[in-house]
């Protein structure tokens, strides 16, 4: 996988809440940690408003990015970040270091692709339903998808969409898969549309009144 994602970065040896505080509010920029592999954990700093701007890219959760500390780029993917309750902007941001020859374990988004032609749904009516929104897979660096589709074009009415139904790019494994066939957790399902209860209400009362 190329390496479309970089952020500079820079070294800092303040530690603490209240450093952390100081650097968000006089300096916007955004406190950090990247650590794993053979070299010790580096505390840095990344400019709040570079740091907003990749979160918009759904790609950046699932990526291998190049950061640039003090002039030196290091491999790594993004393994946490804690943002501020109330307003949403990233206030702390983990970095795992990544190698070629060493596996990780990562999230990866699901895309639901052709819903509204599947089977179940344009031919029999039904409504798709999605249990979840992301898998955990793993696999070495150059190999990590950006998602992972679900395509539901042949999905039936009343069908399920499991985890081992998931076609994965060369190279990947889920987790879950390996824990054992217990694990096989339902992805997708398209099942008959619900009647509301006050439509059902509705159309008791007016079969009630039309007998009176």
């Amino acid at each position: 996988m190329s390496n479309e994602f970089l952020l500079n970065a820079e070294s800092r040896s303040d530690t603490g809440k209240g450093a952390s505080r100081r650097l968000r509010r006089l300096q916007d920029r955004v406190p950090g940690i990247v650590y794993g592999g053979e070299a010790e954990p580096q505390m840095i700093s990344v400019e709040l408003r570079e740091l907003k701007k990749a979160l918009e890219n759904e790609a950046f959760y699932s990526h291998i990015l190049t950061l640039k500390i003090d002039g030196k780029e290091v491999q790594a993917v993004l393994r946490d970040l804690q943002r501020n309750p109330a307003k949403g902007f990233p206030t702390h941001a983990d970095f795992l270091r990544v190698d070629k020859t060493h596996k990780i374990t990562m999230n990866v988004p699901l895309h639901f692709i052709n819903e509204a032609t599947s089977v179940g749904v344009k031919k029999q009516g039904g409504e798709i339903q999605h249990n979840i929104s992301e898998v955990e897979v793993s696999c070495l660096p150059q190999d990590l998808p950006e998602f992972i589709e679900v395509d539901m074009t042949d999905v039936e009415l009343n069908a399920i969409v499991h985890l081992s139904d998931l076609k994965l790019p060369k190279g990947v494994e889920l987790t879950q898969l390996a824990l054992g066939a217990d694990h096989d957790q339902p992805v997708a399902a398209i099942h008959a549309p619900k009647v509301r209860a006050s439509e059902s209400d509705d159309e008791a009362g007016e079969e009630a009144a039309s007998e009176e």
